[in-house]
């Protein structure tokens, strides 16, 4: 298993342009909330519990996320929740409802992800490897981490071995002016 430096190194390398990882904090959430929502369905109440596809991709992926990382970990795993208590909502309407949002946000998600890639010139991260579908997530919250000046050895990795984001027509952060 790589570390999460490897892996946020690795995604990182598609993701320089500010214009692109700006487009990730929008995309991805969105299209994370898509597939929770569309993997709500079916579901069956166990010990009180709804149990679906959703339930079992997102234990999944919170016990992935904490193995590479504890602190980003929790933050993913309070964020799938969240998707869950949303998924759990929408899986109880009607077919059209709970497909619309799904679908609808699945769509919306990767048009914004597209318009991301376009800025950056470069395809996205999991066209090379599969991996970068469940990395995305993480890169959004690491990547937020960084905005908020924490896990900053952990930025000087990713950008000594990627490059530092490329702030482009305004997209800087008030002190990179």
């Amino acid at each position: 298993m790589k570390t999460l430096e490897q892996n946020l190194i690795q995604y990182a390398a598609y993701h320089r342009d500010s214009r692109n990882v700006l487009t990730h904090f929008f995309g991805i959430p969105l299209i994370v909330l898509a597939v929770v929502v569309l993997l709500s369905r079916p579901s069956a109440l166990v010990l009180g519990f709804p149990i679906s596809p959703a339930t079992v991709a997102i234990l999944l992926a919170i016990v992935y996320y904490i193995l590479l990382d504890r602190p980003l970990g929790i933050v993913m795993a309070l964020f799938l929740e969240f998707c869950a208590w949303i998924g759990i909502a929408l899986s109880m309407q009607t077919v059209g409802v709970w497909l619309g949002f799904g679908i609808g946000l699945f769509v919306l998600g990767w048009a914004i992800q597209f318009v991301g890639h376009y800025f950056e010139g470069r395809k996205p991260a999991f066209v090379d490897d599969i991996m970068g579908l469940i990395i995305g997530p993480l890169f959004v919250a690491a990547e937020l981490a960084f905005l908020m000046g924490l896990r900053k050895p952990l930025m000087a990795q990713i950008e000594a071995a990627s490059g530092a984001v490329v702030y482009r027509d305004g997209f800087a952060p008030a002190s990179k002016h």
